[in-house]
């Protein structure tokens, strides 16, 4: 199923806030609360959407301080690898890549020593010839 112009403008919506009532998305497309209920569950359904979450204000305790991680593999080794990182809690998530990478791992910690421990585990699996880190300093936006 291709989402619409309609149900691109809902998905944003739902985006920007996921907590607006199905009355007030309604106003905004300019349909009726039941056909807005129709369209979300339509679009549930169909993995259009795949879910909701909450943004916090504050990062966690346990994200104190994150890092970008980008791995160059050996070949052949990315599904190994990538279990082995599964395995590794501060490593948030993992992006496969194009270009002078591989892998880029987004890993987080209470603080910068423990990041350099992820990161000194990471260079030593199986599988990876080399990593490339840069702490992040700040977020100017999330969306």
């Amino acid at each position: 199923m291709q989402p619409d112009a309609t149900d691109r403008q809902l998905i944003e919506l739902l985006t920007a806030n996921a907590r607006l009532p199905a009355a007030v998305l309604g106003r905004r497309l300019g349909l009726s609360r039941t056909t807005v209920q129709g369209r979300i569950e339509r679009l549930e359904r169909s993995g259009a959407i795949l879910g909701y979450t909450v943004r916090a204000a504050m990062p966690a305790a346990d994200q104190a301080v994150r890092a970008h991680v980008l791995i160059t593999l050996a070949p052949k080794q990315t599904a190994s690898v990538e279990a082995m990182l599964r395995k590794l809690p501060p490593v948030r998530e993992l992006h496969a890549v194009s270009g002078a990478v591989d892998l880029i791992a987004v890993v987080s910690g209470a603080s910068t020593a423990e990041l350099d421990g992820v990161i000194d585990r990471i260079g030593a699996l199986d599988g990876v010839l080399r990593t490339t880190s840069m702490i992040l300093l700040s977020t100017r936006f999330s969306r």
